[in-house]
């Protein structure tokens, strides 16, 4: 081992958070969980209502980080990733239907409300789009076709204004959380969906700004998502919604979600083969199609589950897939990029 190694072995062990950075724990996933532990120590901070609220405050933020993102994308982006019909398909069709089909079954093996509130969850989490700046971002580390997933990211996240309000009314329907799908749509539409079309309409003047500032934004986008699922845990567990749940079902909540990944992750990279993609190609179906947005679940659940008390325990399933997928998509990415350059 030469002194470099040496080096890099030494701070590794001395630097816990690059430690955990290197298995996919980034400082994001770390704050997710402090704002859980703060919302049990203290929910009064998270239930106060008014117009100077954290609550009112994740309303306003919401439409801006959506805003943002619309700014930075422009036309060119999405034009570059139009080529592979194929391709935008099979990510799209894993996304919307290949999840809630396999999560939907589950239904039958749930054992009591508790459970059921969880099975509800996971399904929600089933129905939404896929991430956007992570898929880029691990594609790109793996070397894959970084203009078909910025176009299979960003169509997925208007897709999901309408169809993840169409599954959760199928399932939802005739129970007492029923919800109201015009209205719901409406105000995705005006809370995510319109600030995007702004802001791509925007792009040619002010685009630079915001690939200028990304770095700041994407601060901005997680203190927003940090806040609401601060939130959300605090009135769970003001209602006390997590008392019954124990350790051991957290962990095989926990086993469910990272086998969910690998399912779909299998079953994607089969249909790669099956299709004969090129290995670009494959990397951004797996990548894109197995992949959660956790910015676009935290926004829903506020409009789905309006004034629902378990909504903490609503977001739990998704909380605990964002932090495996993106730990096991790193790793991932990283031997794709190791098995390539040998």
């Amino acid at each position: 081992m030469n002194d470099h190694e040496i080096k890099n072995e030494t701070s590794l062990r001395f630097n816990p958070l690059r430690l955990l950075q290197r298995f996919g724990l980034d400082g994001f996933v770390l704050a997710l969980l402090g704002m859980i532990l703060l919302a049990y120590l203290w929910p009064q901070g998270g239930i106060t209502e008014g117009t100077f609220s954290l609550s009112s405050l994740a309303n306003y933020g919401v439409s801006l980080i959506f805003f943002f993102y619309g700014l930075r994308l422009s036309k060119q982006k999405l034009q570059q990733g139009l080529g592979n019909w194929k391709l935008h398909i099979l990510v799209q069709a894993s996304t919307f239907i290949l999840f809630p089909l396999l999560v939907f079954p589950l239904q039958m093996l749930v054992p009591d409300e508790q459970w059921h509130v969880l099975w509800i969850g996971t399904f929600f989490l089933a129905s939404l789009p896929s991430t956007v700046s992570s898929s880029v971002v691990m594609v790109s580390m793996a070397e894959g076709n970084i203009p078909a997933a910025i176009f299979n990211a960003s169509i997925s996240s208007i897709i999901g204004v309408f169809i993840t309000p169409l599954w959760m009314e199928l399932i939802l329907s005739g129970s007492s959380q029923n919800i109201e799908l015009g209205s719901i749509m409406g105000k995705l539409v005006l809370q995510v969906l319109l600030p995007v079309v702004v802001g791509i309409l925007l792009n040619p003047k002010w685009g630079h700004i915001a690939e200028k500032y990304k770095k700041q934004l994407k601060y901005f986008d997680q203190t927003i998502i940090l806040i609401i699922v601060y939130t959300a845990f605090c009135e769970s567990f003001e209602k006390k919604m997590f008392d019954n749940l124990t350790l051991p079902e957290l962990l095989l909540l926990g086993v469910a979600m990272l086998l969910l990944f690998f399912i779909v992750y299998g079953i994607t990279n089969m249909l790669c083969s099956i299709l004969h993609f090129n290995r670009k190609d494959r990397i951004t179906v797996v990548f894109c199609g197995s992949k959660k947005s956790l910015v676009h679940g935290t926004v829903m659940s506020r409009v789905l589950f309006t004034n629902n008390t378990a909504t903490g325990l609503l977001l739990l399933p998704l909380m605990m897939y964002h932090a495996l997928q993106l730990i096991v998509v790193s790793i991932i990415a990283k031997r794709a990029t190791r098995s390539k350059a040998t």
